[in-house]
């Protein structure tokens, strides 16, 4: 289309113009990319003035600039960040791979796990979503097709205008749209909108999940707390779970603008200008994506792991949680009807507050069965914090995992 000389020129001007210069071009031409234009216009040499901006549309700067910087900011920023949370999540699970736990399910006791277990639910959850996180960014595609897709001027001006739009994008590493309008299709936007917001739902599940468990009544974690902090202007004891609370709060506050993001999916023909204000704020999603994931990391950093309150949780139960694996051995041992039969013994335990074993121990015709059970089988009864299946195991499993996938990713 023209010699090296005037791309250098125009190139040279880019770099010296600055965003001052192009904002107030703007309040008379009152269109930021005609703005643009013309201050680059302004500084290169007479010949090469007809080459600015020929071919292209508004679009085709827009559209590929915001791939550009929106693949930065998850590559740079974002995901290191989320990646410094993850590793958090990793040390926690590590540590506490045999921590027992009681699990809940429905806010009530259900069956033991391990404290590291429940971390690496986490540790999976999120790794997923950063995975996701990269690859929306790494398919966000670009444009030089022109003002309906169709590459109506470039048309007069290159032979094969495709292979010069591959070539431009080449050098940028985006790929070009298989086929776009004015804009590129908004798919792309829409999976890196809903990157973010899935991700920070896992973050807000974790949050909410940790200020649980600091309620005074089950007290596993404690959030850190400085000494100076208040926690309420009238209650002086009041030592909240401000930073999980505030977690939760922006995911709140995010999520319903992926219903915006639908909506922006939609473009009249080859382009309206019904998203020109409500696409703006992704980038709005981003940083709060970014925010959360630094806020989660930093309370998970100074968290306290109660091991002694979680043991009496475990015990509050006096071995109604063996009731599972009681069922299951006496079905194993020939027992037929032994969820029912084990249903009536825990009503029983229940109303005489007595232990679920020593029940059944009682019970003449359950013996036959429970002479059968193998010594191992009798201590899961006995000691039912051991019936934890393989989540000490699945813990150290996920953590070194993503122990090692992490590398290369976390921030130095």
């Amino acid at each position: 289309i023209t010699d090296k000389g005037i791309a250098n020129a125009i190139a040279s001007a880019a770099d010296r113009i600055t965003a001052q210069e192009v904002a107030e071009e703007e309040t008379r031409t009152r269109h930021d990319v005609r703005a643009l234009v013309n201050v680059i216009r302004a500084q290169v040499p007479d010949e090469a003035k007809r080459f600015v901006h020929l071919g292209a549309t508004s679009y085709d700067i827009v559209d590929t600039a915001n791939a550009l910087r929106y693949r930065e900011c998850v590559d740079r920023v974002l995901v290191p960040t989320l990646a410094v949370l993850i590793a958090k999540c990793i040390s926690i699970a590590e540590a506490e791979a045999d921590t027992a736990q009681i699990g809940r399910t429905h806010g009530r006791h259900a069956e033991p796990v391990t404290f590291g277990f429940a971390m690496a639910e986490y540790v999976s959850r999120l790794g997923d979503r950063l995975e996701q996180l990269r690859l929306s960014a790494r398919r966000l595609p670009g444009k030089l097709s022109g003002a309906v897709g169709a590459y109506n001027a470039l048309a007069l001006l290159a032979a094969d205008p495709r292979a010069l739009e591959r070539r431009f994008l080449g050098s940028l590493q985006l790929h070009p749209a298989p086929v776009a309008t004015q804009i590129v299709p908004p798919e792309g936007w829409t999976d890196l909108a809903h990157a973010c917001v899935s991700a920070l739902g896992v973050m807000a599940n974790l949050a909410d999940d940790m200020r649980q468990l600091q309620r005074s009544e089950i007290g596993e974690v404690a959030e850190s707390f400085a000494a100076e902090q208040v926690g309420s202007s009238t209650m002086p004891h009041k030592r909240n779970p401000v930073s999980f609370e505030n977690v939760k709060s922006i995911w709140k506050a995010i999520a319903p603008r992926m219903l915006t993001t639908y909506m922006d999916q939609i473009s009249e023909h080859q382009r309206d200008l019904t998203n020109s204000a409500s696409q703006r704020f992704l980038g709005e999603i981003l940083a709060a994506t970014t925010y959360a994931a630094g806020r989660l990391a930093s309370s998970l950093d100074g968290m306290r792991v109660d091991r002694e309150r979680l043991k009496a949780n475990l015990a509050m139960s006096r071995g109604a949680i063996a009731a599972e694996p009681l069922y299951v051995l006496l079905a194993k041992y020939g027992h037929p009807d032994a969820h029912e039969a084990v249903r009536r013994l825990t009503l029983e335990a229940e109303r005489g507050s007595r232990s679920l074993l020593e029940v059944a121990t009682l019970d003449g015709d359950l013996r036959p069965y429970l002479v059968k059970f193998t010594p191992d089988e009798r201590r899961i009864l006995e000691r039912p914090e051991e019936y934890r299946g393989l989540a000490p195991e699945v813990a150290r499993d996920i953590a070194s995992s993503w122990r090692e996938r992490l590398k290369g990713i976390l921030p130095e």
